[in-house]
């Protein structure tokens, strides 16, 4: 497959831990040994904070949202911040404005893929968090990336956010001639009561033929966050770094990528 693995992460359902998902999942491919770009679309700076960025949240331009208003101007590689587990595009407050901006913008839910276009060659795999809302700034992302995964909470109100989701997607494919493939639905922040394991059946029921990923509630995984770093980055291990290696394993067969040795 030509390029990099491109992969979106998003549910317009707040509060799911869909930045907890996007790192750790990032995280996970570069301990396979792969080469990571995280790009964080969202206007709120979770992940750019959940990576140890947040200073650069505040930054002068050029940000993200120059970017995508002019990528003829400004590249990716410009933004690109290191990180130990990965090279990151942080958000920045402008993206606040994208919205309004980008939809005043030709073809302003395609330039992200013109971005990402420009940089991809130096990457295995990209990884977008997107902002906890449909609009210009995740069509932006599931346009460039073509691919998605879904993190859900283990509870009723999944099941209208996932159908919203999918009637979405479904309606964007068709504005843009593209096949967005659900890689993979996580069931985020699990706990052991008798209505998560309904869920989890119904979540089996309805998507049978999208990979399906238990995330249990752990509290490495938030001091993971606090430390800026995905869980592979701590010495403290949880069981849930399985997990996360089982989907970084699907994507490499998916797109073709190879482990690399240590």
């Amino acid at each position: 497959m030509a390029g990099s693995a491109r992969l979106c992460v998003t549910n317009q359902k707040g509060g799911v831990g869909k930045t907890t998902v996007a790192i750790n999942l990032a995280g996970a491919l570069n301990d396979r040994g792969h080469d990571v770009l995280f790009v964080d679309l969202d206007p709120q700076g979770n992940a750019t904070e959940g990576l140890g960025l947040l200073k650069t949240y505040d930054a002068q331009p050029p940000t993200l949202l120059d970017a995508l208003v002019e990528p003829s101007a400004v590249s990716l590689a410009d933004l690109v911040h290191s990180h130990p587990e990965m090279d990151v595009v942080p958000s920045n407050v402008d993206m606040n404005a994208a919205e309004s901006t980008l939809s005043q913008e030709p073809d302003g839910e395609t330039r992200l893929d013109t971005l990402l276009s420009a940089i991809e060659a130096d990457y295995d795999v990209i990884v977008v968090d997107c902002p906890p809302y449909l609009g210009m700034v995740t069509d932006n992302a599931l346009v460039a990336t073509e691919n998605l995964v879904v993190p859900a909470l283990a509870e009723p109100t999944s099941k209208r956010s996932l159908e919203l989701l999918f009637d979405y997607v479904g309606a964007l494919e068709l504005d843009h001639d593209v096949e967005i493939d659900p890689l993979a639905l996580v069931a985020n922040r699990i706990e052991t009561t008798r209505e998560a394991d309904h869920m989890l059946e119904w979540f089996e029921e309805a998507l049978p033929d999208v990979p399906l990923y238990r995330i249990r509630k752990r509290v490495a995984l938030q001091r993971a966050f606090a430390d800026g770093t995905s869980v592979f980055a701590r010495e403290e291990e949880t069981d849930m770094q399985t997990v996360f290696l089982e989907m970084a394993d699907m994507i490499e067969a998916a797109f073709e990528l190879k482990e690399v040795p240590a």
